[in-house]
């Protein structure tokens, strides 16, 4: 189950010697810069964006890669990390694009260009790495990577063309609600069994077109570029996956869409990829090796959060259906290859689903006993019984349909210090055992299958077929393996321990039930598995620093303490306190008061909504204070101000930013009610966005289970979670909020904060430090004052 290498394209034989020395490398960096500047259609000299171009030409000038870089002058710095802080305005962009490829490209290397958004990988490929490569005097060929799971798998199209149900059991996931035995049981089994054979009926019909697609050439077999974006579980079935991919074994490895592109990919001088797929695919040699080419991190803030999620283990507790198809999987695909398994496959998957079942007991006896589970379902408070997880999974199932419950915020409990209950250590003990010497036997019929499907073509497709029904089951299974290993574990000596946590909820009727664990420190994933490898990087972002100190953000990407780092912050061009305003409302009540609090900033924020002549943008810390905003326009005296208000989730961002757009370029007053995602990445200039109305310092969800446990942590080895952790991640939150405010030099917008503590408080000033130098006012009974 292997993923490609992806060589560096060869060099001409004529092709020049690298530049060498570090004083060439330099001023190989900046004259291209400057030479970009001078003859790039809509380039002009920026002195800040220069400073950053001459900051990363400098750090990176003294790293030659490749495995014997260093060795005829071991003096010079093997690793070199520019870390710049770009304020909005400076074109960050172009000053890492035409330093970073130029240094590349005369040492016949490559360049990574990894991002967090889509918008910005858009903006690279479509505007900025075009304009670039028209511009050098050395052309470059540049591509998107996108994860395997973007394109189609056209052996499983094939199987699923048609709309064939039993063949579709390969890859029916078990969504359907387990509710026990019995005739009721029995007799709703039948009905989804029907339901299920219909639906893949009319699946089929879609497949089948996708496959003349693919055939006339009409489609690539790219998600991404079908006329209408399909549904998760239209596409899942049918998504290219490393689990069930034989590779060049595979009948269908010539017309494959995913190695066609990664056999493009390996042509292109820069990569453009996202932070998780960079990060996920370390070590599989998907993409050129870190130590041998230039990286680039824009948008690096996002590095930490994204390592965390990397690292994340889960499993379902409450669906176990797949594990009773196991055995029949398994005894298959060994009796074609004439391979007999070591151990009793049939009895390790019961035991296995023993238990899960047991384990999902455990938990639901415990979530049971939480007010927040009887809020949330309806069912009476410490009522829940040891009875089994069927019964009680169908009694929940029927109160939450019954009582039209359910479909709110999931439940989380989380194990204090990472410590389970005793009597849970077995059970996941258990689990672990029997998971681990099942994915032994994946493991062995997998290398069985793929040496056949080497040593016989012929055999191949049947081979591809055998390894397709194997990998529908491993990640389940690999994920239960991971997920109790990480629950056995326990903190070593001065170690912080692994967030451990129990999440359940009720989902389109559904009882859910997942466990999961964690690592505390972002900085330590980061520095074992990227920084360790990477010998030249720029890391970027408009909000790496936080109360006015890269502190933060070194810490949580593990680059603290890194000698190869070298950190500079290039102040934005724009005139911040001519051109804006950041107004602090004096609310009467504290924002701790919750109920007073929001019921007098949604007034004052009324009030003020009624004077926004064109575009606004409204950000909220919750969803529920963003419906409590919704329901004062649906009714009363603010009803009139409805119509110029769009709601985040009411239709797509893309469509909710044209009808925005659409409505000021007509003259009419607009406003976007938005939660986090709509406070960082949303480029709305000039008359689009005159008013940023933060509605509270945001400050993360008190429920994180991962944030709870690092500030548990701290406090146990005596430190302060909220100075050290908090508030220093708040106010780089609070810094991409007002960021929203100006996005050019010709801007003027006014940020309004009805969240007193950003003066009251010495932890609010702390991040006013880190803000750009608005004009500071405050405002008490309408009344506006300088502060």
């Amino acid at each position: 189950m292997s993923t490609p290498t992806l060589e560096p394209s060869s060099p001409s034989a004529d092709a020049a010697a690298p530049v060498s020395g570090p004083l060439a490398r330099e001023a190989l960096a900046l004259a291209a810069f400057d030479h970009v500047v001078a003859h790039a259609p809509g380039y002009r000299a920026r002195p800040g964006q220069r400073e950053m171009a001459a900051h990363i030409a400098h750090t990176l000038s003294g790293v030659a890669l490749g495995d014997g870089a260093v060795a005829n002058d071991a003096a010079l710095p093997e690793r070199g990390i520019a870390v710049v802080q770009a304020g909005t305005g400076v074109g960050k962009s172009a000053a890492y694009a035409s330093t970073v490829i130029p240094l590349a490209l005369a040492q016949q290397k490559r360049v990574i260009i990894s991002t967090a958004t889509v918008a910005l990988q858009e903006q690279l490929i479509a505007k900025d790495l075009p304009a670039l490569a028209a511009a050098l005097p050395e052309p470059f060929s540049f591509a998107l990577a996108k994860g395997r799971g973007r394109y189609v798998c056209r052996l499983k199209l094939d199987q699923l063309s048609g709309g064939d149900a039993a063949g579709a059991d390969l890859f029916e996931s078990d969504d359907s609600a387990e509710t026990g035995t019995g005739a009721a049981a029995q007799a709703a089994g039948a009905l989804a069994s029907a339901a299920a054979t219909a639906r893949w009926q009319e699946r089929g019909l879609q497949y089948t077109r996708w496959a003349q697609a693919l055939d006339g050439g009409s489609w690539d077999g790219d998600r991404d570029r079908l006329d209408e974006p399909p549904d998760g579980s239209l596409w899942a079935p049918v998504a290219a996956e490393r689990h069930t991919c034989t590779a060049r074994h595979c009948p269908s490895y010539n017309s494959c869409s995913y190695y066609q592109a990664r056999a493009k990919l390996a042509q292109a001088k820069v990569i453009v990829v996202n932070h998780d797929l960079l990060l996920s695919t370390l070590g599989l040699h998907a993409l050129p090796a870190p130590q041998d080419c230039y990286l680039v991190f824009d948008e690096a803030h996002h590095l930490g959060p994204v390592a965390q999620g990397q690292f994340t283990a889960s499993m379902d507790l409450m669906r176990g259906q797949w594990l009773d198809k196991l055995p029949r999987a398994v005894d298959e695909v060994a009796t074609a290859i004439e391979y007999r398994p070591t151990i009793d496959v049939a009895t390790f998957a019961k035991e296995l689903r023993s238990a899960q079942n047991e384990l999902a007991r455990l938990a639901m006896q415990r979530i049971g006993a939480l007010p927040a589970w009887a809020q949330l379902t309806g069912r009476g408070h410490n009522t829940v019984r040891a009875e089994p997880v069927e019964a009680q999974r169908a009694q929940t199932l029927r109160q939450a349909q019954g009582e039209r419950r359910g479909d709110g915020a999931p439940v989380v409990d989380r194990f204090e210090g990472g410590v389970l209950p005793a009597d849970w250590n077995e059970v996941v003990g258990q689990l672990h055992t029997q998971a681990s010497a099942l994915l032994k036997v994946f493991e062995a019929l997998a290398t069985q299958l793929k040496a056949n499907a080497r040593d016989n073509p012929g055999d191949a497709a049947r081979c591809a077929r055998l390894y397709s029904r194997l990998g529908v089951l491993a990640p389940r299974l690999q994920n239960a393996q991971e997920t109790a290993a990480c629950w056995l574990q326990d903190a070593g000596d001065s170690q912080p321990p692994l967030a451990k946590w129990l999440e359940a909820g009720v989902s389109h009727g559904l009882v859910t039930l997942t466990a999961h664990a964690c690592p505390l420190q972002p900085g330590s994933l980061l520095r074992n598995h990227l920084w360790n490898q990477v010998r030249a990087a720029v890391v970027t972002s408009a909000s790496l620093t936080t109360c006015g100190s890269f502190d933060h953000f070194l810490h949580e990407s593990g680059l603290a303490f890194d000698d190869a780092v070298a950190a500079r912050e290039v102040q934005s061009p724009f005139d911040h306190a001519r051109q804006g305003r950041l107004v602090v409302v004096q609310t009467a009540a504290d924002p701790k008061d919750v109920e007073g609090y929001t019921r007098e900033m949604l007034a004052a924020l009324m009030s003020d909504l009624r004077e926004v002549r064109r575009g606004a943008l409204v950000l909220f810390t919750s969803r529920a204070q963003m419906r409590q905003a919704q329901g004062l326009l649906e009714r009363g005296e603010h009803g009139a101000l409805r119509e110029r208000v769009l709601v985040q989730g009411e239709a797509s961002r893309t469509v909710l930013l044209r009808r925005h757009a659409e409505r000021v370029a007509d003259g009419q007053p607009s406003v976007l009610f938005g939660l986090q995602s709509f406070g960082e990445g949303l480029d709305l200039p000039g008359e689009l966005c005159e008013w940023v109305f933060i509605t509270k310092l945001p400050f993360a969800s008190p429920s994180d289970p991962v944030g709870q446990a690092r500030a548990d942590w701290l406090k146990s080895q005596g430190r302060d979670p909220f100075s050290e952790l908090v508030v220093p991640a708040t106010g780089a939150r609070l810094l991409q909020w007002t960021g929203r405010a100006l996005r050019s030099e010709t801007d003027e917008a006014v940020v309004v904060c009805y969240d007193a503590r950003l003066l009251r408080q010495s932890y609010g000033r702390r991040m006013l430090k880190g803000l750009p130098p608005y004009r500071l006012q405050r405002r008490q009974d309408g009344v506006l004052s300088d502060a």
